[in-house]
């Protein structure tokens, strides 16, 4: 079995489908290449506000915390194809321009309760995009920045240790731990 295969299959058995399965399933889609463009600082930060929004600082460490802009931008930069990395591009712009249009302010400027439901309602448009898309249907930028999002806060040495329960040398697997309502769920088992 070769390396691609074995990750197809324990994205599927891990459930792969929720966070990044496109990822899992097809790997780097832009390995001819050396890579696409290089997004700005300022986008960098841009995205980290929108991951900090996504994924907020509780009593556990938010999304702009593990640098999440910069892993957004090696991504899209190296694993996303060219249509994917304009609509992703673009969709920074398409964000900002949401925000001025629902709160009359930039997303940076807005507060966070109203980055919040921007957030929501652009969660909202994607889900009802997919409902009636077709093969051929470009991504909805919204929900590839939400995946990045998830996948690199859940994969991220703060993510896994500090948000899920985790133990460093599990040992042996035990398919039957107690679970008690409210507990976090498992990094590792």
């Amino acid at each position: 079995m070769n390396r691609r295969d074995a990750l197809s299959r324990v994205g599927l058995l891990m459930g792969a489908t929720v966070i990044g399965s496109e990822f899992f399933l097809s790997g780097c889609k832009n390995t001819d290449k050396k890579g696409g463009s290089e997004l700005s600082k300022d986008d960098i930060a841009f995205l980290d506000e929108v991951g900090e929004t996504i994924i907020p600082t509780t009593s556990t460490p938010g999304a702009k915390s593990v640098g999440i802009g910069a892993f957004m931008n090696m991504m899209v930069k190296d694993c996303y194809t060219d249509e994917n990395q304009k609509i992703f591009t673009e969709g920074i712009g398409k964000l900002d321009e949401a925000s001025k249009k629902k709160n009359s302010k930039s997303f940076l400027d807005s507060t966070p309760e109203q980055r919040t439901a921007l957030l929501n309602d652009l969660d909202a448009e994607q889900k009802a995009y997919y409902k009636s898309k077709k093969k051929e249907d470009p991504e909805h930028y919204f929900k590839l920045m939400k995946q990045l999002t998830l996948l690199g806060y859940f994969t991220s040495e703060t993510g896994a240790t500090k948000t899920l329960r985790y133990i460093e040398t599990p040992g042996h697997y035990d398919g039957n731990l107690p679970y008690k309502k409210g507990d976090k769920a498992w990094a590792t088992s």
